[in-house]
C-alpha cells in the first residue's frame, strides 16, 4: 500500500503516522531494528548496508558505492519526501525480502530510526 499523493515534502514523523495508520497498529522500535539487522531469505539485510547502526556513512554490498546515514538524526535529508521515501522502500524491501515491505514493516523501522540521537 503506497502513501497517497500528497504534497510530497513530509517529516519522518509525518510519514511514521501514516504508515502506522495504514498498518492499523502502534508501530514497534524494537520490531523495526529487528527488521533491520535481520535477513529475510535474501542474500542481505539492510544492515549489509546501512551498518547495524544506520548512523555512519554506510557502504553498498555490490557496488560499494558510500551511502550515506539512514537514521533521520544523522541525515535530515532522509524520509522528508513521501515518493522518495516509497521508491527507497519499495527497492530496499525487494533486495533483503524480495517483496514490498508491509506498512507495518516500514512503521516499525521508521520509528526505531527515529530513536537514533546524536
Amino acid at each position: 500500500m503506497a502513501l497517497s499523493a500528497q504534497a510530497q515534502t513530509s517529516t519522518p514523523a509525518q510519514l511514521l503516522s501514516q504508515y502506522s495508520q495504514q498498518a492499523g497498529t502502534r508501530p514497534d522500535a524494537s520490531k523495526g531494528q529487528q527488521f533491520f539487522t535481520s535477513k529475510h531469505g535474501r542474500e542481505w539485510a539492510c544492515a549489509s548496508c546501512h551498518g547495524a547502526t544506520p548512523t555512519g556513512t554506510g557502504q553498498h554490498a555490490a557496488t560499494g558505492r558510500p551511502i550515506r546515514p539512514l537514521a533521520p538524526g544523522f541525515n535530515p535529508e532522509r524520509f522528508t519526501d513521501a515518493a522518495k521515501t516509497e521508491k527507497w522502500f519499495r527497492r530496499n524491501c525487494n533486495d533483503v525480502a524480495g517483496r514490498e515491505c508491509t506498512a507495518a514493516e516500514k512503521a516499525d523501522v521508521l520509528a526505531w530510526l527515529l530513536t537514533l540521537k546524536p
